[in-house]
């Protein structure tokens, strides 16, 4: 009897994953029926109404209230219905992508997307050896490796799947066909990742992430563990780390900007340190956040803090 209970409840979960996938793949179709521009703005505006409702809105303000405890509460409403309109966008790009991505260097006039620190690019490329690139869940984070692999840049993507095993599967399909080669984040992923570097390859990881076992550090002032990966990579292939980052401009449009190579911190012996350098990727992205701060997702729960939020 217990099978039996068991099978229907996995039965009726792998249906509401189903539907709820059917649904996201009919408003991107939706969205398919519209130019790109008037699409992206469409989902701005409904996620700004929507989210608004969700319960993660309170937990993006109490991020937004503890991050920037000097701004208003009209300001932090503004900022947060932002980072929901951010988020539509995101998705609404999905669908269009391969319009969205115009750079080309030969142009007189500037496209959608404009490029900064295309030498840098062209150097990774045309001098190979390991390095790791960095970047957060800032604008459309999801054209940095679109750009790698226009550059020629042969990066390693480490991504996590949705939860939904459906949409996985599309996003999955939808990401490998544009971005190079990708490693689901799992527990071997590391290993994967350091086949790469071993081979004189780069890496391209995401740092902004909730990870409850992680290194010790800050993030706006206040306590979060961060993800060691990166630095145990660096510790063991002494590789050289690259930020990057997606912008968002007005009209639509878009500017990638990868930085100078980043010098690691290290202890008295030269050995790397560790913590120190979790913290150095958290003060980077939390420097980006805090010039475009409608342009990140507030709705992680980066610090842990979910659970202690009164119903």
């Amino acid at each position: 009897m217990k099978l039996f209970i068991t099978r229907i409840v996995l039965a009726l979960r792998n249906f509401q994953q189903w539907l709820v996938a059917q649904v996201m793949f009919g408003f991107l179709n939706f969205l398919k029926l519209f130019p790109a521009d008037g699409a992206i703005r469409f989902a701005d505006r409904t996620m700004r109404r929507l989210g608004r409702l969700t319960s993660r809105h309170r937990l993006m303000l109490t991020n937004l209230r503890n991050a920037f405890p000097e701004k208003s509460e009209a300001e932090i409403e503004e900022i947060a219905l932002g980072s929901w309109g951010n988020m539509g966008r995101l998705a609404a790009e999905y669908v269009f992508l391969d319009q969205l991505f115009d750079y080309d260097p030969e142009k007189s006039e500037p496209g959608r997307v404009e490029v900064s620190g295309v030498p840098i690019f062209l150097d990774l490329r045309d001098n190979p050896r390991p390095f790791i690139v960095f970047t957060g869940h800032t604008a459309n984070f999801e054209l940095l490796p679109v750009a790698g692999a226009a550059f020629g840049l042969n990066v390693t993507v480490l991504f996590r799947p949705p939860n939904n095993p459906y949409v996985a599967k599309k996003v999955f399909d939808f990401r490998s066909a544009r971005m190079g080669k990708l490693v689901p984040s799992h527990a071997g992923s590391s290993f994967a990742l350091a086949r790469q570097l071993e081979a004189g390859q780069g890496v391209g990881v995401l740092v902004d992430q909730k990870f409850r076992k992680g290194l010790k550090g800050t993030f706006f002032g206040r306590d979060v563990k961060t993800n060691p990966l990166l630095p145990k990579l660096v510790r063991q292939f002494d590789c050289e780390v690259y930020p990057a980052r997606c912008i968002r401009l007005p009209g639509n449009r878009y500017r990638l900007e990868i930085e100078p190579r980043l010098d690691m911190p290290r202890d008295a012996k030269g050995n790397l340190d560790l913590p120190a350098a979790a913290q150095l990727l958290n003060d980077k992205v939390e420097s980006w956040v805090r010039e475009y701060p409608e342009q990140w997702l507030w709705y992680h729960d980066r610090w842990q803090i979910k659970q202690t939020l009164v119903p």
